[in-house]
C-alpha cells in the first residue's frame, strides 16, 4: 500500500550534479540527507560518499589515516584473500572497509526542486580516529536552541551515533560518541515530554536480539539512559531483517508519528510508520502491517544498491509531510504524504 506521491522531478540529485569535496576523487553515491530550514529554504544535509575513479582489476577506496589525513588503499581484486561481494563493504584479512568515504554537504532550495550550493557553508568531514571511515546518514533536530545533528561515525573499531551542535551551520560544537556502538539511526525528538528528552536508537546485536528500535531518555541531549525495545523486526514481513528509526517523530493529536525503515532478508528497504504515546512514547499505539512506501519506480529499484526507498529527514507543512530520501543508494529525491491518510493507514 504505497501511499507516498512522489515528485515527478525526481531524482532531484544525482552523484554528477556534485563536483568532488576530496581532491582526486568521484562522487559515487548521494545518500539519505537529513532535513531542515534556514532563512526561509528548505536545506538538506546530504551524505555524500565518494572513491577514487576505479582501475580495471583493482578495488580502491579512501579512509583517513592517523595523522588525519586522507590516504587510498588499493587491493587486487583476485587477490584470494580479498572478499568483495558486497558493494559497500569489503573484507580483507580480517578487517572490513567501506568502499566509500562519506561526508556530511549542505545544499539550499527555494522550491524543493532545485537544490544549490552555498561556499560559506562548507562540508562537514570526519574528524578523529572514531570517524576515520567518514560520517554518514545525519538527521537534524530543530530545537529551541539550536540544531541538533546526529549521525552515524564509522571506523576500523566500531560504528556509533556522533552528535554536533549549531546555531547557524558556519560554527559547530562537537559532542563525540552519544550512543556506543554498534548503533546507528538515532533521531532526537524536537521537544521535551514530561521534562525529559527522548530520541531513537538502533543498537545491534548479532547474538542475541537483533537490529531494532529503542527509545532512550535524557535530561541534557548529552547522556542517555532508560532505554526500552520499541519495535523488533517481523518474520515474513517486509521488515524482517532490520528496522530503524527515520527522522525527528511528528507530534500528532493521535501521538507520535514516527516513520521508520524497514528491510527484508533481500535488502528490499520499505518505509513504514510507527504511532507512539504523546505522554510516553516508549508504548506503541500502532504500527503499519503493510509499508507506506516501497522502491517501485525505476530509480528506487536500481542503483549503486537497488531496491532502497530511506529516509532520515523531512519538514511538515499543515497536514502535508514533504518527506527528502535516498532511492538505491545513488539518488535524492522526494516524496509528500498525508499525516491524515498515514494516521488513517494504521487503524
Amino acid at each position: 500500500m504505497d501511499i507516498a506521491k512522489r515528485s515527478n522531478r525526481n531524482p532531484l540529485l544525482k552523484p554528477a550534479d556534485l563536483k568532488p569535496a576530496i581532491p582526486g576523487m568521484e562522487i559515487t553515491c548521494l545518500l539519505n540527507p537529513g532535513v531542515f530550514k534556514l532563512h526561509g529554504k528548505t536545506w538538506l544535509v546530504l551524505r555524500v560518499a565518494e572513491r577514487p575513479k576505479q582501475i580495471e582489476g583493482k578495488i580502491s577506496f579512501p579512509i583517513y589515516n592517523e595523522a588525519g589525513k586522507i590516504e587510498v588503499l588499493s587491493f587486487d581484486k583476485d587477490d584470494p584473500e580479498l572478499d568483495a561481494s558486497d558493494p559497500r563493504v569489503i573484507k580483507y584479512k580480517g578487517q572490513n572497509y567501506l568502499t566509500t568515504l562519506s561526508y556530511l554537504r549542505l545544499v539550499y532550495s527555494d522550491d524543493d526542486v532545485t537544490f544549490h550550493e552555498d561556499p560559506e557553508y562548507p562540508p562537514i568531514f570526519g574528524k578523529g580516529f572514531l570517524e576515520s571511515f567518514g560520517i554518514e546518514d545525519c538527521r537534524v533536530s530543530t530545537m529551541e536552541d539550536g540544531f541538533y545533528l546526529t549521525f552515524t561515525e564509522v571506523s576500523p573499531v566500531a560504528v556509533g551515533v556522533g552528535l554536533i551542535i549549531t546555531k547557524d551551520f558556519k560554527t559547530y560544537e562537537r559532542k563525540g560518541m552519544i550512543f556506543p556502538p554498534h548503533n546507528k539511526d538515532c533521531a532526537i525528538f524536537e521537544e521535551k515530554i514530561n521534562g525529559m528528552y527522548y530520541a531513537l536508537h538502533r543498537p545491534s546485536s548479532p547474538e542475541l536480539g537483533g537490529n531494532y528500535i529503542w527509545i532512550a531518555q535524557s535530561p541534557d541531549r548529552i547522556h542517555w539512559g532508560n532505554h526500552k525495545c520499541i519495535a523488533v523486526t517481523r518474520e515474513d514481513k517486509w521488515d524482517s531483517a532490520r528496522v530503524g528509526a527515520g527522522a525527528a517523530p511528528i507530534k500528532t493529536s493521535e501521538g507520535w508519528l514516527e516513520i521508520y525503515h524497514g528491510a527484508d532478508h533481500n535488502h528490499r528497504y520499505c518505509l513504514g510508520a510507527l504511532l507512539l504515546d504523546l505522554n510516553d512514547p516508549s508504548k506503541v499505539l500502532a504500527r503499519s502491517a503493510e509499508p507506506i512506501m516501497e522502491p517501485v519506480a525505476a530509480y528506487e529499484k536500481t542503483g549503486f544498491f537497488g531496491n532502497v526507498v530511506f529516509t532520515n529527514g523531512h519538514y511538515v507543512d499543515g497536514d502535508t509531510i514533504k518527506l527528502f530520501y535516498g532511492a538505491s543508494d545513488e539518488v535524492i529525491c522526494s516524496a509528500e504524504f498525508s499525516i491524515t491518510a498515514i494516521l488513517n493507514s494504521l487503524k
